[in-house]
């Protein structure tokens, strides 16, 4: 981020800008500031620094966002944010929910768990009333919002209970790869009783719909993960292979879905088995994960597919403990906001 003068830091609680009718109308995009004492402050800071085809709203604290702003010595201005008005160029818009209590990077409060689920619920509103065409989400810390005494498992379950989505699939891109997981935030020992022939049919065919509107691509090909190690060793290994993921393969492959598996998850993503592959449906969240998160780490974004709504989020978490000190790599963010505007074009397309 560029360095300038602290005390130089410009900000306004009243838009200054243009009509929106003066210039071609551009998706307003919202994005979720996340968890206060982390380093979701400092990369939204960090898009008022590169242009995008959209209008982009911080969703945070104005004053938080001021505070880090000029710790950071960042040269950014700052706006509230008007849907009539469009800032001048360079100007970052702020959609105002207040903390509950001041906040002080790397260091967590549970007193503010519930604002960071405010910022959460306002972005999916806004999505649904079509306020806003997509929402792109900076990292939360789901301890602390537990410690605040509201269970949370993660944005994925959260966003789908939000807007009464019935099966949402949480994918992440990156690294020239894409990687959907049939389960998500589970605890290793809950993971098989997850994988029901129900859910994993529920979760291709919601998987292989996204493709078509999101990416254009009609019938996707899909590798599908075995469950136990090399693919149950016939039964040897476990059965889940045998009795879930096989017959329901079989099943969509007779109505034209593409699908090869189940696959042995420690060779799968071997170069001669992605080659022509769509994407990856690994079983749990550390069956496919790293190796993606390997590959992009600081550029992967992740996806959720099955929603009424778009949104995308970062790859990693709060870091706490860079949080204001200039450290912190927006890329992932820029990423997430790049892969938020091709999927509004493209549900454009598909619904011109």
């Amino acid at each position: 981020m560029k360095k300038g003068d602290a005390t130089g830091v410009k900000t306004r609680r009243s838009p200054a800008g243009t009509p929106p009718a003066s210039r071609p109308p551009l998706p307003i995009i919202a994005v979720t500031s996340g968890e206060p004492a982390g380093i979701g402050p400092d990369i939204c800071l960090a898009l008022a620094l590169r242009r995008f085809p959209a209008r982009l709203v911080v969703l945070s604290d104005f004053a938080l966002l001021a505070e880090r702003a000029q710790a950071l010595q960042a040269e950014v201005s700052l706006a509230s944010f008007d849907p009539n008005l469009r800032p001048a160029r360079g100007t970052l818009e702020v959609l105002h929910l207040p903390l509950a209590r001041s906040c002080r990077a790397g260091v967590l409060d549970p007193a503010n768990g519930r604002y960071v689920l405010g910022l959460i619920e306002r972005a999916a509103d806004g999505c649904s009333s079509g306020e806003f065409a997509a929402m792109v989400t900076a990292p939360v810390h789901k301890s602390v919002i537990n410690d605040a005494g509201i269970p949370f498992t993660g944005h994925t379950e959260f966003l789908a209970e939000r807007t009464h989505a019935p099966q949402v699939v949480m994918m992440l891109v990156g690294g020239g790869l894409r990687v959907a997981l049939a389960s998500t935030h589970l605890a290793l020992k809950d993971v098989p009783r997850a994988i029901t022939a129900e859910t994993l049919e529920r979760t291709l065919r919601v998987l292989c719909a996204a493709f078509a509107r999101f990416y254009g691509i009609a019938q996707p090909r899909v590798l599908v993960a075995g469950l136990n190690p090399h693919g149950g060793e016939g039964g040897h290994l476990g059965r889940e292979e045998i009795e879930v993921i096989v017959p329901v393969l079989d099943r969509l492959r007779r109505e034209g879905f593409r699908l090869a598996g189940p696959l042995p998850a420690d060779t799968l993503f071997t170069p001669a088995n992605l080659e022509g592959a769509d994407c990856v449906l690994a079983m749990y969240h550390d069956q496919g994960l790293p190796v993606l998160k390997y590959a992009s780490f600081g550029r992967g974004v992740n996806v959720t597919l099955g929603l009424p709504i778009i949104r995308t989020s970062v790859d990693h978490g709060t870091a706490l403990e860079l949080a204001g000190t200039g450290k912190a790599d927006s890329g992932s963010l820029f990423a997430a906001v790049d892969a938020a505007l091709e999927m509004v074009h493209a549900r454009a397309v598909q619904a011109s």
